[in-house]
């Protein structure tokens, strides 16, 4: 049993500003914004939607497969998968191109200015959903325009379930595309941010969404989330982390331990406690993989912090 994660495959590189953004740009100036930050870290990471995902999926014992394009520079991101044991079968690599890079700004206040490079994601189309039984849900987190379209239509054209994420990549598509993607979903899951530019989008309400799909969830940072199904909508409170180091992949932390979660049957709800330790566990260390917590750990802090949870 395993699940499909279609996304981008990047190299991140993260620098942190002491400062904050806030002070440093004029709002009757931002027509004629030059701006620059003195940045004095940076690192460099793996990352990318479907390798962070894969890879919290993966301290869960889950059997992520990734659907994915990589550039003619991703040998050490090939090294690292075999490594972590994630199938890299379809990943494909493109000859002439760069693997997607992403060079991200964090603020003290955990604000974040991000420039990125496709690369190689724009040609990840050129490879197809694939037909394999073992393959239980799937997930359309943000990758090259075309390949989010195709991938969702080809899993929907299978019967295979999926998560309709669309991140930072739903500013790429219009209305009429938007209610396709939820039309062909089971789940929807975005932050506060992009659930009101869904909304906006559409034309519709969160509960008519979450009316058209299994469930909905949004996202909201330290808070929790709201997860809307069946006509309501229940709150899942957030958990406190150890620390607040850095907030890049928190998100996709979270949606590995939902989609793992919902990969066993849990209920929604429950998923979204799960994918909660993910976040926590994630913002506590710098990087979106190089966070450990093995699945005991996992669940016990979720015993800890929830207490019972009804798993399928």
């Amino acid at each position: 049993m395993s699940s499909l994660i279609c996304g981008s495959l990047a190299f991140d590189t993260i620098t942190d500003f002491p400062g904050r953004f806030a002070e440093h740009i004029l709002p009757d100036k931002v027509h004629m914004l030059n701006v620059a930050f003195l940045v004095p870290t940076l690192r460099r990471e793996f990352g990318g939607c479907a390798g962070n995902i894969a890879y919290g999926m993966k301290q869960l014992g889950g059997e992520p497969v990734i659907l994915a394009a990589l550039g003619e520079d991703g040998v050490d991101y090939e090294v690292r998968l075999d490594r972590l044991g994630i199938s890299r079968g379809h990943v494909r690599v493109v000859a002439g191109s760069h693997t997607a890079q992403a060079h991200i700004i964090t603020d003290r206040d955990n604000n974040q200015i991000t420039a990125f490079h496709p690369g190689a994601m724009s040609q990840a189309h050129e490879q197809a959903v694939p037909a394999d039984a073992s393959l239980r849900l799937g997930i359309i987190a943000p990758d090259g325009r075309q390949a989010m379209l195709d991938h969702a239509a080809q899993m929907a054209a299978a019967g295979l379930p999926f998560v309709f994420d669309p991140g930072q990549g739903l500013p790429m598509f219009d209305g009429a595309e938007l209610r396709a993607f939820i039309a062909q979903a089971a789940w929807v899951a975005v932050n506060d941010y992009e659930a009101a530019m869904l909304v906006e989008r559409t034309g519709l309400s969160l509960h008519d969404m979450a009316s058209r799909v299994r469930g909905l969830v949004v996202t909201k940072g330290a808070e929790g989330c709201e997860v809307f199904e069946d006509g309501a909508c229940v709150h899942v409170p957030g958990l406190e982390a150890s620390a607040v180091v850095d907030p890049t992949g928190c998100g996709d932390a979270f949606r590995s331990g939902l989609l793992w979660a919902l990969e066993q049957g849990w209920s929604l709800a429950d998923a979204c406690k799960l994918g909660n330790v993910m976040g926590a566990s994630k913002i506590a260390c710098a990087g979106p993989q190089n966070y450990t917590i093995p699945r005991d750990a996992a669940l016990e802090r979720l015993r800890l912090g929830y207490g019972a949870i009804h798993a399928g």
